[in-house]
């Protein structure tokens, strides 16, 4: 039997608990499947005397994870503090130099200093493995790196923030507006502290960028994701594509072009009858693409307790039966430098706009559109009250910069009631 694999877990909140207690309660299934016992030498976090809910006595404690992440009866250490800097930064920093394997959930930390810390890792000889990182229990990680590994990957695209998931379908359910629901969702404690990093649609994007390194073979590059959260998301857009067939979701979409590197986050309209919009709730989920493949669809739990300790155990299994490798599944120091694509692949749009309820009004946003290069596909306008007309349109496919082009022009068309709202509209 081998020697027992000793784990310093830095950060005891939601997932660090779980954790604890996966290791507590399947000790005898977790030996008898990698042959050798996972133990717990040592703890650290911000109180020791908090009541966490499992026991802790029998464990080390260290009031520093800096010198949790170099004690000697160490073997991985584990990072689940959170934040792109800072003590999670400094720690796994001392890990790798220590010589320590280590394992993180942090996408903020690996988004932006991902590939410093992979050409440490990989010079040292250690593991830097971070499946909890990406999409909580949905092992992404794993299915890119080694499942698909025979794949060139075209595109991978998904709902990657359970907040934000639950947000949109609750307001599709509830006729109730963003801000209703926004409250909702951070009194049930579904939000960040920082509510923007949800909603801003930043944190998915963190895990955005991970995935496209991995997809293809590039430096993680998370200044090069054109971003937008949902604020503007409004129920009459909501309630407007689902009566077009359509459902509004928070999607991160990856892919390789001839211009480069397109990696995006943003709302868009994706075919009620897809996988992803039949994705309700806090559930998320990844689609990806392999020429060898074709399709697949990953779905489960993007956070909580149990999923997201279950992807850490499984790092913790992959260490203990010797698994490492390179950190983004090729040597780091290979890595190509992304370029950034200059511009989005063409797409159809839905354009709702607010006109000035007189004759000739659509009639010129008509003709902005066809000056721009953008064919209408479908109109629709609803019954309403003077003095402001809801137009909703879906055009053809069309690039962003002419619908942009078109945007600007209808500003000068003295029609507009309101800013117009354009969302892509995804082929899935």
């Amino acid at each position: 039997m081998s020697e027992p694999l000793r784990l310093g877990i830095a950060g005891l909140g939601t997932v660090g608990v779980g954790v604890v207690r996966i290791i507590r309660t399947q000790a005898a299934l977790l030996e008898a499947r990698l042959g050798r016992k996972i133990e717990i030498a040592a703890v650290s976090a911000r109180s020791k005397s908090k009541d966490r809910g499992v026991p802790l006595t029998g464990y080390g404690w260290e009031d520093d994870p800096v010198a949790l992440a170099t004690r000697d009866d160490v073997d991985v250490f584990v990072e689940l503090m959170g934040g792109e800097d800072g003590p999670a930064k400094a720690a796994t920093e001392a890990a790798i130099a220590a010589g320590k394997q280590v394992i993180t959930a942090n996408k903020a930390m690996l988004a932006v200093h991902g590939q410093t810390l992979a050409e440490a890792a990989e010079a040292k000889g250690v593991a830097l493995k971070y499946e909890a990182a990406v999409a909580g229990g949905i092992p992404v990680i794993k299915t890119l790196m080694e499942g698909l590994a025979g794949n060139q990957i075209t595109r991978v695209m998904g709902v990657m923030n359970g907040s934000c998931n639950y947000i949109l379908t609750r307001m599709e359910t509830s006729g109730k507006t963003y801000q209703d629901i926004f409250a909702e969702a951070d009194g049930l404690g579904y939000l960040e502290a920082d509510p923007q990093l949800d909603v801003g649609g930043i944190d998915a994007a963190h895990k955005l960028a991970i995935i496209s390194s991995i997809a293809f073979g590039t430096r993680v590059d998370f200044d090069g994701i054109q971003l937008e959260g949902i604020e503007r998301v409004s129920i009459e857009d909501i309630t407007a594509a689902a009566d077009m067939g359509y459902k509004i979701k928070l999607l991160g979409v990856t892919q390789m072009t001839g211009r480069g590197l397109e990696q995006r986050m943003q709302p868009c309209l994706v075919p009620e009858t897809s996988p992803l919009g039949q994705l309700e709730g806090g559930t998320n989920m990844v689609v990806i693409e392999g020429d060898a493949v074709g399709q697949i669809v990953l779905r489960g739990a993007g956070a909580g307790e149990g999923p997201t300790a279950s992807a850490v155990m499984s790092d913790v299994c992959d260490i203990a039966k010797g698994s490492a490798g390179p950190v983004f599944g090729q040597p780091a120091a290979g890595l190509a430098t992304a370029t950034a694509a200059t511009s989005q692949r063409p797409a159809a749009y839905y354009l709702r706009t607010a006109l000035v309820d007189k004759p000739g009004a659509l009639a010129k946003i008509a003709t902005v559109l066809g000056e721009a290069g953008v064919s209408i596909n479908r109109m629709r306008q609803y019954e309403h009250e003077a003095p402001e007309a809801p137009v909703l349109i879906v055009t053809h496919k069309t690039t962003r910069a002419a619908l942009d082009t078109a945007l600007s022009a209808m500003e000068d068309t003295g029609v507009l009631a309101g800013a117009p709202v354009a969302l892509r509209i995804e082929e899935v």
